[in-house]
């Protein structure tokens, strides 16, 4: 589990899925603690919901801590990164009085559906999927929730009726995993859930490289630290980082995706932080080498992300308000998650909640 005002809905073809018309509009993603948002996830994710939510999207947005626990998290360590997203997400614009904003943690109801979806998928299909293959090859021991990594997703957002979900082109697949799984249960017990949609960008915030190695994605787990930008990097770390970022031996800027990777990265990251087409960044770099170009680059990331980055750091000194929007958007989780849930419990032929025997009962 991204511009969001121009993103797609991929395989779409521009045509209303008549199964799906009962379902109202609803947005899901989640985003992992596990260190400080690079811009990628910046622009990529937190951009684009920030932006479905000012368009008027039901948006819920949680923070997937059950997801971190795939690799060994500390556990002190990852609350304060729970607070430290939250801040980012708070700073960058989510509205927890418009949005539900909340961890996954706290909304049992995705780890239940969860496990009554894995009662439905098969190991040959989730051993197949790219990255859990990539993953488990690196590893000894493959821990079991790798395994059931999309699986959880999908539980993610059914236990809402997400209808669409901002995805990146690497994660098609699992989103492929959900609407599979809808199927399956909608033929053994009847329709409960609309089959969520991809929502993907268009502008290329969820395709940014390395800036050491361009002929791989930007990430926060890279080895060097100067590979990518993170959302707390001061200006003068951005700039650094910039001017280290690989690029080839013509001076002249030109965007070309597949002969000029890193210079066209630059362009990509240009374009994001100061709302421009590649075209235009290009006309405005007409007459600069690489080497000055980076120093643009470098000045319109630190115009957008300087105030991000001032707010977040304020509300990162409020702990409690933090933890405060926390709960409230856990309360509003549960209630939506309760109602489909119990839903699910009558097609499966399970047992109701307590809550709902108890009320039955007095």
């Amino acid at each position: 589990m991204s511009n969001c005002t121009t993103s797609a809905e991929a395989g779409n073809n521009n045509s209303v899925d008549r199964a799906d018309i009962e379902w109202p509009r609803r947005v899901v993603s989640g985003l992992q603690p596990t260190g400080a948002l690079h811009i990628g996830n910046y622009f990529g994710a937190v951009r684009r919901c920030v932006r479905l939510q000012d368009k008027g999207d039901d948006l819920m947005i949680f923070i997937a801590d059950l997801h971190s626990l795939t690799t060994h998290q500390d556990p002190a360590a990852l609350q304060e990164n729970v607070l430290d997203l939250t801040a980012c997400l708070l700073a960058s614009g989510i509205d927890p009085d418009r949005s539900v904003l909340f961890t996954q943690s706290s909304v049992a109801r995705h780890s239940e559906l969860c496990w009554l979806l894995t009662c439905l998928a098969t190991h040959a299909r989730l051993a197949h999927l790219p990255q859990y293959k990539d993953k488990s090859a690196k590893m000894k021991e493959v821990p079991l929730g790798l395994l059931l990594y999309p699986v959880l997703q999908a539980a993610d957002v059914l236990v809402y009726r997400g209808t669409h979900v901002p995805v990146g082109v690497d994660q098609l697949q699992h989103l492929q995993v959900a609407s599979q799984l809808v199927r399956t249960f909608h033929h053994r017990f009847g329709r409960t859930f609309p089959t969520p949609k991809p929502l993907l960008a268009e502008d290329g915030s969820d395709r940014l490289l390395s800036l050491r190695d361009p002929s791989k994605k930007m990430s926060k787990s890279d080895t060097d630290p100067k590979s990518c930008i993170l959302l707390t990097d001061s200006d003068d770390t951005i700039l650094l980082k910039l001017r280290k970022a690989v690029t080839d031996f013509t001076p002249q800027v030109t965007f070309d995706r597949e002969n000029r990777p890193g210079v066209s990265n630059l362009i990509a990251v240009h374009c994001l932080a100061a709302d421009k087409l590649p075209e235009e960044a290009v006309e405005e770099a007409d007459g600069l080498d690489t080497g000055r170009y980076k120093r643009v680059v470098a000045a319109a990331l630190s115009e957008a992300l300087g105030p991000v980055r001032e707010r977040a750091a304020a509300l990162r000194r409020r702990p409690e308000l933090l933890r405060d929007v926390l709960r409230h958007g856990a309360v509003r989780a549960r209630v939506r998650a309760d109602e489909v849930y119990e839903s699910v419990l009558a097609r499966v032929g399970l047992a109701p909640p307590v809550a709902r025997l108890a009320r039955a009962a007095s």
